[in-house]
Formats: structure tokens, sequence, C-alpha cells
């Protein structure tokens, strides 16, 4: 069934605040070519599915020149598509394609690194005096010749790496083949905006910023203190990962980031286009967000992992989650995500059975913020269990057993019930697509009443007919046990109550005449006591 396209105001500055984007990791969406691999081909054959779905806009994970250390987060080339999902041309039939059916595209940009491939990082490491040698950070060593200071990767050991040409250590946060960029360097600054404006030119309505707190380092490289034992929390990196031991004051964080956001978003603005930056941060990921995005000049969203914990999602958990953030910047806008390509799936992450799922789906949808959706999320895919023989993922390898990666999130989108689940046509995709995923394909929920799909589907519809769930405010939480209630405000105001839970609890609504809202999603009906069973919520709207 082909997608009607939406109403949409291209010059909405507004659009982005209580949007619903879709997350696509171009490898395993579709492939056309028969290699094996998504591409963007594939990702305008199926943009379809994603217009009925009724989400705003997508974000595009990375599809640029890369040597593929780090599945296309090494960027090799900003301006130019890698061979492997397609050419220039495809993207802009991608353009083209999602402006018919009323979608926004973002594009991921990856702004603190790039590959060793890259032009900048042949030329830096030519010389210490070469154009572009101040383009890396790059550091003597200590007087016995070991590393500058303590700084470690998050893919595991020391963030350093010994050039001999140069005789000089150069910094990675990640791959030892994903050099860090000097953003002090106001060359690298504009070089970077230049990126920016070639794919706004192109009719991109926005970005996604990888890592957008690990742009600038100290200056002056001081090394990072230790982190108490009891404050570590595995969020951003597995507990097996030494990663987790240090407070990271000097590898990332800098207030110098500041003022280069407000000069992304100067650059954004003549084109009503939007940005979500990812904040990777354990201790402060909240605090950072609302850093960031408060005052209407820097990023308009931030991407928190507060709702990608591996610890399930409680009652309490998400009140003090917001507590935080209203206690950190009243304005501060979130852009809420339970799943993306670097976390477990949320069935199997936080063992939730399908009504769970459904509950979960509601509860994203009425938060005060924006909602971010991963591919097969909506399928209410679990994560695939893979062999060690099937993974890619470096990270995955490196901490293996007890951290099995991030290939299980990754495997192929489950289309329908043939060959590799629809995804490619190649008898041995880049990683298998397993049985669990074919039986909850696209095509065995299509027009099923009651599956997964179909509930994302109202879930997502309630959100764009109540402009107060999209962009109204929020009155405070309130939470006993595993209810939790809250109202949001605008030109209605909406009760919220949600079980998260499998006991059974009771919702006291307050004083009004309150009308259903939400059935056709599950919501029970308004009382002045409700009584809401495992997974159940009440959701009910007045003048």
């Amino acid at each position: 069934m082909d997608a009607a396209a939406k109403p949409v105001d291209w010059a909405d500055r507004n659009w982005w605040r209580g949007a619903t984007i879709y997350q696509i990791y171009p490898r395993s969406f579709q492939d056309t070519n028969g290699d094996g691999v998504g591409d963007l081909r594939g990702i305008e054959q199926r943009l379809e599915h994603i217009a009925r779905l009724g989400a705003d806009a997508v974000w595009i994970s990375p599809f640029f020149k890369s040597p593929m250390n780090d599945f296309g987060y090494d960027v090799a080339d900003y301006t130019r598509v890698d061979p492997m999902f397609g050419t220039n041309e495809d993207f802009e039939a991608v353009i083209a394609k999602a402006r018919e059916l009323g979608l926004r595209v973002m594009v991921d940009l990856v702004f603190s690194h790039t590959s060793a491939q890259h032009d900048w990082f042949q030329e830096s490491r030519k010389s210490r005096d070469n154009a572009k040698s101040d383009w890396y950070v790059w550091a003597d060593p200590s007087p016995d010749g070991t590393v500058p200071n303590n700084w470690l990767s998050m893919f595991g050991g020391t963030a350093w790496h010994w050039d001999s040409r140069r005789e000089q250590y150069y910094m990675h946060n990640f791959l030892a083949s994903q050099p860090d960029l000097n953003l002090h360097n106001p060359e690298v600054q504009e070089a970077l905006l230049d990126v920016l404006r070639y794919w706004l030119e192109r009719g991109v309505s926005g970005f996604r910023f990888d890592v957008i707190n690990f742009y600038f380092c100290d200056r002056y490289l001081r090394s990072n203190p230790p982190l108490p034992r009891e404050l570590r929390n595995d969020s951003i990196a597995p507990s097996v990962n030494p990663y987790n031991h240090q407070l990271h004051l000097f590898d990332k964080n800098q207030p110098e980031n500041i003022d280069f956001l407000r000069k992304l978003r100067a650059v954004m603005e003549p084109y009503a286009a939007a940005a979500v930056g990812e904040v990777g941060d354990a201790q402060r990921g909240l605090e950072i967000m609302a850093e960031y995005t408060s005052g209407n000049d820097k990023v308009h969203m931030c991407y928190p992992f507060e709702l990608l914990q591996p610890t399930k999602l409680t009652a309490r958990i998400l009140e003090e989650t917001f507590q935080r953030m209203n206690r950190a910047a009243p304005d501060a806008w979130p852009c809420w995500a339970y799943s993306n390509h670097d976390t477990v799936r949320l069935p199997t992450r936080w063992h939730a059975c399908d009504a769970a799922l459904k509950n979960y789906a509601v509860l994203l949808m009425c938060l005060r913020g924006s909602a971010c959706i991963y591919q097969g999320e909506e399928l209410g895919l679990p994560e695939a269990n893979l062999r060690y023989e099937d993974l890619q993922d470096p990270y995955g390898k490196e901490f293996w057993p007890e951290f099995k990666g991030r290939d299980g999130a990754r495997t192929p989108m489950a289309w329908d019930d043939g060959a590799n689940g629809g995804f490619s046509p190649n008898d041995k995709p880049w990683l298998p697509v397993v049985p669990e995923h074919i039986e909850r394909s696209v095509a065995a929920q299509e027009g099923v009443e009651g599956s997964m799909l179909e509930h994302y589907r109202k879930a997502i519809a309630l959100r764009r007919a109540h402009p107060t769930l999209r962009h109204g405010a929020m009155d405070a939480m309130w939470t006993s046990g595993d209810l939790v209630q809250f109202l949001r405000l605008g030109v209605e105001t909406v009760f919220c109550a949600f079980n998260l839970g499998a006991g059974t609890v009771q919702a006291r609504m307050p004083e009004g005449q309150w009308h259903p809202l939400g059935a056709e999603a599950g919501s029970k009906p308004p009382a002045p006591t409700v009584t809401l069973g495992p997974w159940e919520f009440c959701l009910a709207w007045r003048d």
C-alpha cells in the first residue's frame, strides 16, 4: 500500500519539537544490488514504510566514504557517498522521495574524529610544520617515551597512538584508525562548517551529531582523575572496559564546545534545519544536554542515554531523570530513545514482554521532548544472538565474551519471510538475519490487529494528533511504586498514567471533567480512580 504524503510546512523552524525521528542503519536496511550490504537505493525503496509509520523525519547513520573499520563512523570524505552505499546521485534520490512522502532527512555527522585515511590526516602526519599539521590532536611523548597522559580509548587501552613520521602521539577516543580532530584550530572548525553547508544545499533538513561532547579536549592535556568504583556506570562503555575507571574531566566536555555549537546553529538557521547531539557521558549526560540545548542558540535537541541504560526503566528512575533535567535547565529539549545501533535491543535489554513494549511505546510518545525510533523497534525485534565467527564489530571482538558488542542490534531489517527476511538476495549478507526476526517481519505484522507494528502506528498517530503531546509543557511527575503520572499542558491538558510493572496499581485523576484519549492504542477510560493492570495506561484530556 502506498503511503500518502503528510502535509508539511518545509519552512517551519520548529518542526523538530516533538518530532518522531526514525533511525536507519543503512548497512542493514535494504540491499538492492545483491552484495549483502544495504544501500541508499534500498532506503529510497523502503521510505514508504517509515511514512506509513507516521514518522516526521529519518536519521540516516553514516554513508560517507570510509574504510569501514568502525562501519562508517570513520569518515574518509565528508561529502562523498561510499561506493558500498551508492552514489551522491542516489542520495539526492532519497531526498526527493522523502520529500514526496512528507519526510525530512537528517544526516549523521562525525565531527570529533575522522578516518586515518582522510586527506586531512594524511597531510597532517607528514610533518610538524605542514598546512594541516595542527588539524589533529598531536603531543610529544613523556620524557621516558610513554604516552602524554592517562586518557583512555572507548574501545580499550590508551587513547594515544605513536606516529613514527612526526615522532609524536596522536589522540584517538575510539579506534587507533580514528584520529581526533583539533577543534581548537579555527581552520578545522570552518572546514566542518563547510561540510554542513554542503549537505544543507542538497536538501538535508537536519543532522545527528555523533558524540557531540567529544569535540574538544583540554588544551593542556591534563590527566583525568580516577572515578570511585561506586560511581561507575556502564551505559557508555561496558563494565569490562577500564574507560569506566576515570572521571572524564579533561578528554571531553570542555567549555570551548559551547561557542562551536553556536556556530553550527548559525549555519543551520537559514535552512530551517535542526540538530540532535548525542551526549556520551555516564555521569553528567542530562546536565550537558541542558547546557547544549538551552537558550535557543546552540543545538536544538540532545540525545541523552538515560533511557538507553541496561537497567530496566522504573517510575522512580523516570521521575529522577526529569527532576535532574529540570534542575539543570527548564527549557532543555531532549530527544528520547530506547534503542539505537550501539545498544542491546530493548526487549532483550529490559527483558520486556510485548505488553511492556506497547506501554513503553505510548510512554515515549507522551514524554516532553522529541523521540527516536530505531529500525526494527516498531516490530518488537529482540537482540540477535550471534556466534563469535559472525561478529563484525571491533568493539564486540575486543571484549568478547563478557560483552558481545553491537552487532546483535545491527542485523538486517526483516521485511518478509523470504530469503534473509527480504533484506538481500545474497546467500551471506554482512550479518545474518535470525529466524526470530523473520517471525516478526513487516509483512507478518502488516494489517494484523494488535501487532507491534500496528500499535506503533497508533501511538505515533496519537502524538501527531495532539499538539500538547508534541510540544506542550510537562507538569511535575508523581510516582508510587510502579505507577508514574504526569500532566502535559498546552492547548489542552492531557493526563498520563502508566503502570511500569507486572502488578496492579491505582491511579487517581486530578479533579475536573476528563475525556477519553488514546483508546485505539489501548488506553483505559478515565475515572476518578483508575485501576491499571500489568503494563496498562490511562490517557485523558480536558480543556
